[in-house]
């Protein structure tokens, strides 16, 4: 549901101009420097020393290590009676320059207990939006991701593992959405645009990331996938039509390039709608494949959700303007299904970090007095043949096959 908008623009220009930008993370570079180093050439005592020097050196080194605690989080500190302090949680966030990403961004790094890394594909965005929303510097990390790029990916993952940072729970919530557009566009690796990015870019950026999360010491690790309710028709949104629908994934296994294949998932005439409400088929799909294939392995929680109808996101930025118009009032006064952004946002963050949402597998929602509940996905949302399928193919088309 997040929500950047990816140009159509070649990926190169894209990633060379971002790539700049991402030159300027120096906000990690802290984490190269070994404290221990510092703390040791603090007793290194030429000679014998007074009591007096050997009195101010203790504290000087105690000022380091109270200064270490407050700008180190990954560190657990140990307390007089031997128990560890939880240290700060390790979160990355993709799109989360705008909408449901940059509000659960927000909410997790006011709560003091979490670091964010923002990944997004514009970061100059980013940054005006952090700043924007009020988030203080010391609790965020913004690098650079273009998921409609696989190259842009994997690079995201070696900026990340050698920044050394942890990663305690990983939410894939940046969506392409392009309901007007009568022609399909493209990633850099020629899929189609809207699955490309919403689903093949955040599974093997996933993928890539298991290990991480794996490593983790933290007490809930969990991956997070954001779906909504325009891909399960057995809700009311999801029989509007385009409704979302995968077929025998021909599209799929062809590679989506509208050459040799449709770039449809289920091989048909390209439909905007239809393809963003695949790819949050897709999307769900594999939340439960992750689950079934590792939780009980790993001990990650992996999960999905739907946190209500942000009428008012810039997801909608590309649908006609009467749509944009007429849409958040209709979901207010008629619907009742209208949800902010900064609700959704704690919504999504709930999932991120409450521990009585630590059940696997699960679809999250909400009620209308804001209360979680296990919902139920659509028969082909749930359809565990073609999870399988999906992750197969998909596996394929990433090149981790």
């Amino acid at each position: 549901m997040a929500l950047q908008a990816y140009s159509v623009l070649p990926s190169a220009i894209s990633i060379h101009k971002e790539g700049k930008l991402s030159m300027s993370l120096k906000d990690t570079a802290f984490l190269g420097i070994s404290i221990n180093d510092h703390l040791n050439s603090e007793f290194s005592f030429p000679g014998l020393k007074s009591k007096i020097e050997l009195s101010q050196r203790n504290k000087s080194v105690g000022a380091i290590r109270a200064q270490t605690a407050a700008t180190t989080p990954a560190v657990n500190q140990a307390t007089p009676q031997g128990k560890k302090t939880l240290r700060k949680g390790s979160v990355i966030i993709t799109g989360a320059s705008s909408g449901l990403g940059l509000a659960t961004a927000k909410s997790l790094a006011e709560s003091g207990k979490w670091h964010v890394i923002m990944a997004c594909r514009d970061f100059l965005k980013a940054e005006r939006a952090a700043k924007s929303a009020g988030m203080s510097k010391e609790n965020y990390t913004i690098m650079h991701l273009d998921l409609s790029s696989l190259d842009s990916v994997r690079q995201f993952v070696d900026n990340f593992k050698r920044s050394e940072r942890p990663l305690d729970v990983l939410v894939c919530n940046a969506a392409v959405y392009q309901p007007t557009a009568k022609e399909p566009s493209y990633t850099a690796e020629g899929f189609e645009l809207s699955v490309g990015t919403n689903h093949l870019g955040h599974f093997l950026l996933a993928r890539l990331l298991l290990d991480d999360l794996k490593q983790s010491d933290y007490p809930s690790k969990r991956l997070i996938i954001v779906g909504s309710i325009t891909g399960n028709t057995n809700t009311l949104a999801g029989n509007v039509p385009p409704k979302a629908n995968l077929g025998d994934l021909r599209g799929l296994a062809g590679g989506l390039s509208g050459l040799n294949s449709s770039a449809m998932i289920d091989g048909g005439d390209f439909d905007g709608a239809k393809a963003y409400k695949d790819s949050k088929v897709c999307n769900m799909l594999t939340m439960q494949e992750f689950h079934r294939r590792y939780h009980e392995e790993t001990g990650i929680t992996f999960a999905s959700l739907y946190p209500g109808c942000i009428a008012t996101t810039g997801l909608f930025r590309e649908h006609i303007p009467l749509f944009r118009l007429l849409f958040p009032p209709f979901q207010k006064y008629i619907t009742k299904g209208y949800v902010s952004e900064e609700e959704s946002g704690k919504r999504l963050a709930q999932v991120v970090s409450d521990p009585s949402l630590t059940k696997s597998g699960v679809y999250w929602s909400w009620n209308k007095t804001s209360a979680s509940f296990e919902n139920q996905l659509s028969e082909e949302a749930s359809d565990a043949e073609k999870a399988k399928k999906v992750w197969e193919m998909s596996e394929k088309l990433v090149g981790l096959a």
